[in-house]
């Protein structure tokens, strides 16, 4: 058993780069929990009728983060677990909706890992500017990711179930 199993009443909200593990952690942390799980960006796609990348090609960037953030500001849930898109904290009306009656973990990874696991950056959906690289993003990201974090559990080198269990225990 991971830690704490008492029913928690607020929402628990994933936050972090695409490919931090945010769905993966907080399907298992869901089950651990008691708690119920959403994927923002499955959200997107079922009120738009379509795949993230599509959403974005088809909308640009900016129509694309106002769908998301529209998406986000629809979420009305309690006790569960909320795994947001990466891009989500550009969105402070967003996160300021979310952050409320919730605790907002990063899953912090550094940019090594990222780039191991982010082979195909485009066919995920990753919102990126013109002229914007993982790289980019990251830093640009990251800052925002502390911004809003109520809690910040680097990943670096640890299974899902650890992982699960910081989250947890920080709780």
């Amino acid at each position: 058993m991971i830690g704490n199993t008492e029913m928690i009443k607020e929402n628990i909200v994933l936050i972090g780069m695409p490919a931090s593990g945010k769905s993966t952690v907080g399907v298992i942390l869901a089950k651990v929990l008691g708690m119920n799980f959403i994927d923002s960006d499955i959200v997107i796609q079922q009120r738009e009728g379509a795949r993230l990348s599509e959403l974005i090609e088809k909308y640009g960037v900016d129509g694309f983060l106002a769908r998301e953030e529209a998406a986000i500001i629809g979420i009305d849930v309690s006790n569960t677990v909320i795994a947001t898109g990466g891009s989500a904290v550009y969105s402070d009306k967003a996160m300021k909706h979310l952050g409320s009656g919730a605790k907002v973990v990063y899953l912090k990874v550094g940019l090594d890992e990222l780039k191991k696991r982010l082979s195909d950056i485009s066919g995920r959906g990753v919102v990126l500017k013109a002229g914007e690289t993982l790289e980019t993003i990251y830093e640009i990201r990251t800052k925002l990711y502390e911004k809003y974090a109520d809690i910040i559990v680097s990943e670096e080198g640890d299974s899902i179930e650890s992982t699960v269990r910081m989250i947890s225990d920080a709780l």
